[in-house]
């Protein structure tokens, strides 16, 4: 099997697994954390004045379903996302509100979309998972009419983003057999590179790409930290197949390492990302 594919069929079985289901349960609490970046997303969308959108990478729908409130009935919001629990959450939650948002599973590199049926493409935290990026970016060009809007936020690099890594840098050394990051590979910092990112979509079929940083407070409530590394993250793939000793010390220490954040009943950080817009070129 070539690395590709072994990339790709290992993408589908991790959001189709224990962390797909990891997110669904802790939907309530990422939705809070991530807030500020939906407020922002949603704005920046609504202010392009599009009526039909592309949610990429929707997850358990949290975006999705923001736009689709804020356009109404005259409107057409379509979430896409790989893992099954998180769409069959992302629809049970539609269904709840009675927003009008649909919600495709499939992934959005090679899902056949109707031509130019978007005039907006979004995405929150979706997009860097792609095991062949231009070939995604293009498809999602071939989805989108001739100067459509792209709209997405993706993180910054790891540097600058010390919380994000504090788990698996506490954990490493009781955890020998913690996969290291690699750079460039999809996965949450795939695209810290804003040079990588202007040259996909460049290459794509997208133009005036606007690529700017923003940094965005955020909080968790302290009681959820534990569960928050334990479930999500490098760590917690790892973590079940360790002893119940090892477990425990493990805990004792991640948790520790995040006293820095830990404000009373709050855990504060501030995540650095990118916020990126672009239009779909006439010309491809």
């Amino acid at each position: 099997m070539d690395g590709t594919r072994r990339t790709a069929d290992e993408q589908a079985a991790r959001w189709n697994g224990p962390a797909a289901h990891a997110w669904v349960e802790s939907q309530a609490v990422l939705d809070d954390m991530l807030r500020p970046f939906e407020d922002l997303l949603v704005e920046a969308v609504l202010a392009e004045q599009g009526r039909h959108v592309l949610d990429v990478g929707c997850g358990t729908g949290g975006t999705t379903l923001a736009v689709a409130r804020r356009l109404g009935a005259d409107g057409r919001c379509v979430g896409i996302d790989i893992s099954e629990p998180m769409v069959t959450a992302a629809r049970a939650r539609a269904e709840r509100e009675g927003t009008q948002a649909s919600f495709v599973r499939a992934d959005a590199q090679d899902h056949m979309f109707e031509p130019a049926g978007f005039d907006i493409v979004m995405s929150r935290f979706g997009v860097m998972f792609f095991q062949d990026s231009v070939r995604a970016f293009t498809n999602l060009r071939r989805a989108a009419r001739d100067d459509a809007r792209l709209r997405f936020i993706t993180w910054r690099g790891p540097a600058e983003n010390p919380f994000m890594t504090t788990a698996e840098r506490a954990a490493a050394p009781l955890l020998p057999n913690l996969p290291a990051r690699q750079p460039d590979e999809p996965g949450q910092f795939a695209f810290a590179d804003p040079d990588r990112v202007h040259r996909i979509l460049e290459e794509s079929g997208w133009t005036e790409i606007d690529i700017r940083p923003v940094d965005v407070d955020c909080t968790l409530p302290e009681r959820e930290l534990v569960g928050y590394f334990t479930r999500l993250g490098p760590v917690s793939r790892v973590l079940p197949a360790t002893d119940e000793q090892t477990r425990a010390r493990v805990v004792e220490t991640v948790r520790a390492a995040f006293d820095t954040y830990v404000r009373g009943t709050e855990v504060r950080f501030t995540a650095a990302c990118w916020m990126v817009g672009a239009r779909a070129s006439s010309a491809s």
